[in-house]
């Protein structure tokens, strides 16, 4: 209870230091015509990149309304602290909602968010990843519309494999099979790198082997759980062999996403489960594996079918804003084909419009995006329950205490799954 009062106090604290400088941003000057301003909270890292390319465009063209960014932490569990603590004080000052996907059922059952599901057509959002728009609604409405895709993917050496006469692995069997035979040629130290610390990378990692297993989490529209079945055992199995045989080094339960990148960009491992950022920086100049890695789905057990965890960022709208029909405006602008064209070609970003992928413009930039909508379509959500944070945290205490010998798989998901089931209202 302390630590849970002193982490709201903390939030708060923030909050107030933030709504101090969007006050002192948005009041205007007294007998001025002024535009409206539409206040938007986001990581400081991605603030720039906004500020100078859409940002720009958009108030150029819309001179009545100003887009004021606030930069909040980079963590984004943080800015979600922020938003929360906003909304739960009372008047949030913002207008503009960008959300993680895995907020949007949290921010919608609380009620802090406007039903866009009206705005908006079905065959209007077709133009979107359908996993993307699914990553927007709450019990069948519409709350956010997505502005960038992101999404867990394999990489792997393509040359290795070539030398060595492997085709790319399909199954967990065949990536275990090249990795230990790679392994023995010397040709690299580990086979398979993945995030195995208890944090919500790990969640995100594990729904993927959990859908080539053929298994479930959480079911949103029944509540069942399914992390005592045995699809969900046989998903730690595979996790815990890899590390059994050398495949993945001993130490790749404390490693996140930083720590795994290293490793696979300096040349030491056939594949990495990661995020599309890993891309640009594997391919920089210096590094060994340049021009020598390829992307696909995670694999799967025969007959089931990959899964690649759904990351990334949509927009929506404050149900406090006092601009909403400025916001929608913002909104149709920075979600259009053209704004995110010259988005992704500045800032590098993933798109949440399928026709970008294979646009010759943007694949001139980047060649690797035809083969990342195939990795898209074959995206998964994690749970989009209003109680998910607290559900995946249940699963990543007991999902580490499988992997690192602390609990037996089969009584961590055992207690993982009844306190689940307790969470959710279901026993």
């Amino acid at each position: 209870m302390v630590k849970v009062l002193a982490k709201l106090k903390f939030s708060i604290v923030i909050f107030v230091v933030v709504l101090l400088g969007i006050i002192f941003v948005s009041v205007p000057p007294a007998h001025t015509q002024q535009p409206v301003v539409l206040n938007l909270l986001m990581t400081a890292p991605d603030a720039q990149p906004w500020k100078e390319g859409i940002i720009k465009d958009f108030e150029s063209k819309n001179p009545g309304i100003r887009i004021n960014i606030i930069e909040g932490p980079n963590a984004t569990n943080l800015l979600e602290d922020l938003y929360t603590s906003a909304f739960i004080l009372g008047d949030s000052p913002y207008d503009l909602i960008n959300m993680d996907v895995i907020w949007t059922p949290k921010f919608a059952a609380a009620g802090w968010l406007l039903d866009l599901t009206d705005k908006v057509t079905e065959s209007e959002l077709t133009a979107f990843s359908p996993k993307d728009v699914e990553g927007g609604r709450y019990k069948g409405r519409l709350y956010r519309i997505p502005m960038r895709s992101d999404v867990g993917m394999l990489y792997y050496r393509e040359d290795l494999l070539k030398q060595a006469g492997f085709n790319p692995p399909e199954t967990f069997t065949d990536l275990i099979k090249i990795s230990q035979a790679l392994k023995q040629q010397d040709k690299i130290n580990w086979g398979y790198i993945w995030q195995g610390r208890q944090y919500e990378g790990l969640a995100a990692m594990f729904v993927e082997i959990l859908q080539g297993f053929g298994g479930f989490w959480v079911n949103p529209n029944t509540l069942e759980v399914g992390l005592d079945r045995p699809e969900t055992l046989k998903a730690i199995a595979f996790l815990k062999e890899t590390i059994a045989t050398g495949i993945s080094p001993p130490g790749v339960t404390t490693y996140q996403e930083e720590e795994t990148r290293r490793i696979f960009q300096s040349g030491q491992a056939v594949f990495l489960r990661s995020w599309p950022y890993v891309w640009p920086l594997a391919n920089e100049k210096d590094f060994p594996i340049r021009g020598k890695i390829a992307i696909k789905p995670m694999v799967s057990a025969p007959g089931e079918n990959s899964g690649a965890c759904l990351g990334g960022w949509g927009l929506g709208i404050s149900k406090t804003t006092k601009h909403p029909q400025e916001a929608w405006k913002a909104i149709q602008y920075f979600t259009s084909e053209a704004a995110q064209r010259r988005f992704i070609l500045q800032a590098g970003f993933v798109p949440s419009r399928r026709s970008l992928f294979t646009d010759p413009q943007i694949v001139a930039t980047y060649p690797h995006y035809p083969q990342l909508l195939e990795v898209v379509e074959q995206a998964v959500l994690r749970p989009p329950i209003a109680q998910y944070a607290q559900t995946s945290d249940i699963l990543q205490r007991y999902l580490s205490a499988a992997l690192t010998n602390r609990m037996t798989p089969e009584a961590a998901m055992k207690a993982a799954a009844q306190e689940t089931r307790r969470l959710l209202g279901d026993v």
